[in-house]
């Protein structure tokens, strides 16, 4: 699962930055920023907070999406309630056959750049907010699924996206340890020379994801425990969210 991130305006430029388009930076960080809810030290998805994502109809300039993907056949406001909270993640081993995403898998996907992403280990019946980022501390570039979408009361269009998710690797297995699952999970992290290949629309997808999946491991991940993120000591979207804070009663998980 990913349902709490941390990014910043230096992370969602990320592309553009990487392709030196002074440009489009500085268009970027006028009229697009200010459209968004960034900088989000710490974001719940269930807010459906608006970010920057690059989409394969083009990589290297963002528009603005609210976490939690519409289907573009969603009729009305309140089928589109009912749906917000349960797209905020898309498994990667169903996106082809579930009809929320299906359409969007073979024909809309895109990367959210992030700081780093949120998870909670469980411990004693009591849970415990990790921090995990890259460890060379570069934003982490997660895999997307987009739909625009149609809004009936007033005929404008809506962008949203879904982070899709994949078995967690081994430090998120130590983590992610909810008693509900099967299986530890975490976002579908895009190695560098993975980007273009997720973003490409072409008929053989199905099996380059194999190979996307295997090579999201190859991201060097670093975690570290931080304050809670729910209830009455969470102290919001504040830089320090994201800052070490130590528990005595947890064992050592991560280095």
């Amino acid at each position: 699962m990913c349902y709490d991130i941390k990014t910043s305006l230096g992370a969602q430029l990320k592309r553009a930055t990487r392709n030196l388009d002074l440009k489009a930076i500085e268009e970027i960080s006028e009229k697009l920023a200010p459209l968004t809810d960034l900088p989000l030290y710490h974001a719940s998805g269930f807010s459906h907070p608006k970010v920057l994502i690059y989409t394969n109809e083009d990589s290297f300039y963002p528009t603005v999406a609210t976490w939690g993907l519409i289907p573009h056949w969603v009729k009305n406001l309140e089928q589109q309630q009912k749906i917000w909270n349960s797209t905020l993640n898309a498994r990667v081993e169903t996106i082809f056959e579930k009809p929320a995403f299906r359409d969007a898998a073979n024909e809309k996907r895109c990367i959210v750049y992030v700081d780093g992403f949120y998870e909670h280990y469980h411990y004693n019946n009591e849970v415990y907010p990790f921090f995990i980022k890259q460890k060379n501390k570069e934003p982490l570039a997660l895999a997307a699924l987009w739909s625009e979408w149609i809004n009936p009361q007033h005929g404008g269009a809506i962008k949203s996206f879904s982070i899709v998710t994949t078995i967690g690797n081994e430090i998120m297995g130590k983590i992610h340890n909810n008693p509900k699952l099967n299986e530890p999970r975490m976002p579908l992290i895009l190695a560098e020379d993975m980007e273009s290949q997720w973003l490409a629309v072409n008929d053989t997808i199905e099996n380059e994801l194999k190979l996307l999946v295997k090579n999201h491991s190859s991201v060097v991940l670093k975690a570290h425990t931080v304050s809670k993120l729910r209830g009455k000591s969470y102290s919001g979207n504040v830089s320090e969210i994201s800052d070490y804070v130590k528990y005595k009663e947890l064992a050592l998980i991560v280095d």
